[in-house]
């Protein structure tokens, strides 16, 4: 299924900071309902800064920062949360101590208008390896089975935007495919999906479009169709 034109974030000059230094610079970028957007760029490149600042975790300022029509740019991160933007974490960042029945209740909101509800069980069908360890406790999980439980809690909040931050760092390949899988099923759900990644390959099968950045700045913006064939994009500023 598609993107359809219904836009849920618009973000016009965003700037974001580390204390007094600068590290993004007047990025501009849309996403709409039922479109994976990738984030793409060498390491430091604002990636992950760029995720933090639209979930309000650093500082910013921007012309507009805005999600279903409403102004996000001085609401606190749990309020962003509330409206619908579940944020997954690189360091992943579940409760170790806590089940992953547990750890999916702790991610627990209301069903949101026209979204299909996220409960355990339908979790379950999404990630079975979840639905067979649900009394293990987080931290005896690997990394791989950790993202998907990473994942499977922001779920629980029922978004209508979710911010992956490099979902395929450190994991197997047959757990990239599988979040690849992921990807796309929540696509279909009606989910639009920001992710930051270095993989392009793992970008090229779930996304729609890509914004390239190189030191906080935004370099480049297309289809990812159309950055498969740019190899000069590619080569300077994707590759290692």
């Amino acid at each position: 299924m598609t993107a359809d034109n219904t836009v849920l974030l618009e973000v016009a000059n965003l700037n974001a900071y580390y204390g007094r230094a600068q590290i993004l610079f007047d990025l501009n970028l849309t996403v709409r309902r039922r479109e994976v957007v990738a984030l793409m760029g060498r390491n430091g490149a604002g990636k992950s800064s760029t995720l933090k600042a639209l979930i309000g975790l650093i500082e910013r300022t921007g012309e507009q920062i805005s999600f279903l029509g409403r102004d996000i740019r001085r609401l606190d991160p749990y309020r962003i949360a509330r409206m619908g933007i579940g944020f997954v974490p690189e360091e992943r960042r579940i409760f170790t101590e806590l089940t992953v029945m547990e750890n999916l209740e702790a991610g627990r909101q209301p069903r949101r208008a026209g979204m299909r509800e996220w409960t355990p069980d339908a979790l379950f069908e999404l990630f079975p390896n979840l639905g067979r360890m649900r009394r293990r406790r987080g931290g005896e999980m690997s990394g791989g089975e950790q993202q998907m439980l990473t994942i499977a809690r922001t779920l629980m909040g029922n978004p209508y935007l979710l911010l992956l931050d490099e979902p395929s760092e450190g994991i197997a390949p047959v757990i990239v495919e599988q979040v690849a899988r992921t990807v796309l099923e929540l696509k279909r759900e009606g989910l639009a999906i920001v992710l930051s990644e270095q993989n392009l390959p793992f970008a090229a099968s779930v996304s729609d479009r890509v914004y390239v950045l190189e030191s906080g700045h935004l370099r480049h913006q297309s289809s990812i169709a159309q950055l498969l064939t740019d190899s000069d994009v590619q080569h300077t500023y994707l590759a290692v």
